[in-house]
């Protein structure tokens, strides 16, 4: 087992870039896959580890379940094995803030977001019960949040899979006792209804800002997920629906009989929560301390036969309690039909018209007239609209009638046809590159060094190659230059001869040139790199390259002369 260091490649193939992530079983690095040209996460065995049998034996059945479930809100798993000792595991790489950065940055996230990324997780969690696997670790910090609001669950490093017969650790409590279902915590073996509850758990920090149960030690906090019943978000907040906190109660009982019987259920329940008005506190069809009590075995000489007097006293009783029923099942069915309908009808509401509104002035016009509003944006071309102000609203037009809590997605120009290009230096490039692309610009990366790093930090933009007030039109090329701490290849198949061979001389690289005939492109043109785009510039070191060229055929004027 080696130490791993930077540039170092796993199975030949994925080279270290630097460690992202530290953790009890496993260290995650950002790598670079030389043959798919991408960054991928890798997660390898902490090397006191990889000699143990039995956590060898866990990691790989992470693989083995992580690799059978596909879905947009669980992180893709690409690739498997063992390198020189090294057990490892190549994932797809997100590059977000997790789940629990963004509540201690924020403190307590609106009702709307807390539902959106709650929609997205249960239906992730769904996917997996469905395929028979339980993740046993739900918690903020295993759920990465992306730019654009998506929702991302990494880490089934504990996940079981409930069909296998080989499992040893159902017994052992694993994952943040802040999310530990109370079953666990009592040291019993964990179901789908284990993950619920911390799910449960999950949507209260979300709401609220902080977990509902503290205390000095692992142990205390434990026995208060046993003991202690949930604080109230309504209390804590107000204006908190109690539909909302219904969905809360009911995914974090104690009891696990009164908990949700699946996500799908949860998920169902998030849906149509901001749609109930009206609601009830929840409460509880099982006791939530069940304690089995010893029955009392009666003395039988103590025991004597009834008389018909009592016989008729208990048959006139049932009578009269079989009336009552019928008579209070009358007074529910007339309530369900004539009254019940118009106290939980959900009004109508006419959509307003938000065009040329900014996005929050519009989010504001929408939620004051009880509207949900969805975290993600679709981005259109709009001549008429000015950029990033609203064009209108997906799927619905103005003075459309919709039921009031309804989600709507607003619909927000990205520019007319022509694009005008601002300062974008000293700003981070993955949000000004979103935005460019959202203006059908064609944005191309290109790392370099300042040896700047007072005024520059890593993936700041340092260049760009149009200057501001320039008006681009759609498709039109910008490169931005963004500071690294290495120099990477470029793809040079979008660089001139000139270009490639100054991007050589200023990194110390010796450049080698083959030409190949053909008449498919333009001479000049670069066909292929020995090195391939994104890996590291090593001085002292040399590159090749094969530029086309004009077949001599072509040039000789008797060849073409007919004779």
């Amino acid at each position: 087992m080696k130490v791993i260091v930077k540039g170092q490649r796993i199975n030949g193939r994925y080279e270290i870039v630097r460690t992202i992530g530290e953790g009890g079983m496993a260290n995650v690095y950002l790598a670079y896959d030389v043959i798919l040209n991408r960054n991928v996460a890798v997660k390898i065995l902490r090397g006191d580890l990889a000699n143990d049998e039995k956590f060898v034996r866990r990691f790989q059945r992470e693989a083995i379940a992580a690799s059978s479930l596909t879905h947009p809100n669980i992180v893709e798993m690409y690739d498997v094995g063992v390198d020189d000792g090294n057990y490892f595991i190549v994932m797809e790489y997100i590059d977000g803030i997790t789940l629990k950065s963004l509540i201690k940055k924020r403190g307590a996230m609106s009702l709307t977001e807390t539902i959106d990324i709650m929609l997205q997780i249960t239906s992730a969690i769904a996917c997996a019960h469905d395929s028979y696997i339980i993740h046993r670790d739900i918690k903020p910090q295993n759920v990465m949040i992306l730019d654009d609001g998506v929702a991302k669950i990494t880490d089934f490093g504990i996940a079981m899979a409930m069909k296998s017969a080989e499992l040893t650790q159902t017994n052992t409590v694993m994952g943040s006792v802040h999310y530990l279902p109370p079953e666990q915590a009592n040291g019993k073996g964990s179901t789908v209804k284990s993950d619920i509850y911390s799910l449960g758990i999950m949507m209260y920090e979300m709401l609220i800002g902080k977990v509902p149960f503290k205390g000095e030690n692992a142990v205390e906090i434990a026995m208060k997920q046993i003991n202690e019943p949930i604080p109230s978000v309504c209390k804590i907040n107000p204006e908190i629906p109690q539909s909302v906190e219904n969905i809360i109660l009911k995914a974090t009982a104690k009891n696990p009989k009164n908990r949700y019987d699946s996500v799908n259920e949860m998920h169902e329940d998030l849906v149509h929560a901001l749609e109930l008005t009206g609601t009830s506190r929840l409460t509880y069809e099982y006791p939530e301390h069940e304690i089995e009590h010893t029955k009392e075995i009666p003395n039988i000489k103590n025991i004597k036969v009834e008389d018909e007097t009592k016989e008729e006293k208990t048959l006139n009783k049932s009578l009269i309690i079989v009336s009552i029923v019928f008579v209070v099942l009358a007074l529910i069915l007339l309530i369900t039909v004539l009254v019940l309908p118009k106290l939980t009808a959900v009004p109508d509401v006419r959509i307003p018209n938000v065009t040329n509104l900014s996005v929050a002035e519009a989010e504001k016009t929408l939620t004051d007239m009880g509207f949900v509003i969805s975290t993600n944006i679709e981005y259109r071309t709009d001549n008429n609209v000015e950029q990033e102000k609203v064009v209108g609203i997906k799927n619905y037009n103005t003075d459309d009638i919709v039921k009031k809590g309804k989600m709507l997605t607003l619909v927000v120009s990205s520019g007319g046809d022509e694009v005008l290009i601002e300062n974008y230096v000293g700003q981070k490039y993955p949000e000004v590159e979103a935005k460019l692309k959202r203006q059908e610009l064609q944005v191309i990366i290109e790392t370099v060094s300042t040896q700047n790093k007072d005024k520059y930090k890593e993936d700041v933009i340092v260049k760009q190659s149009v200057e501001e007030g320039t008006k681009l039109t759609k498709g039109d090329i910008i490169r931005l230059y963004v500071e690294t701490l290495e120099v990477l290849y470029p793809d040079f198949k979008t660089y001139s001869l000139s270009g490639v061979q100054n991007f050589c001389d200023e990194n110390n690289v010796e450049l080698e040139i083959e030409y190949k005939e053909t008449t498919t492109v333009d001479p000049n043109t670069i066909l292929s790199q020995s090195r391939p785009a994104g890996n590291v510039v090593r001085p002292n070191t040399s590159v090749k390259i094969v530029v086309s060229k004009v077949p001599a055929s072509a040039l000789d004027p008797e060849s073409s002369s007919g004779e």
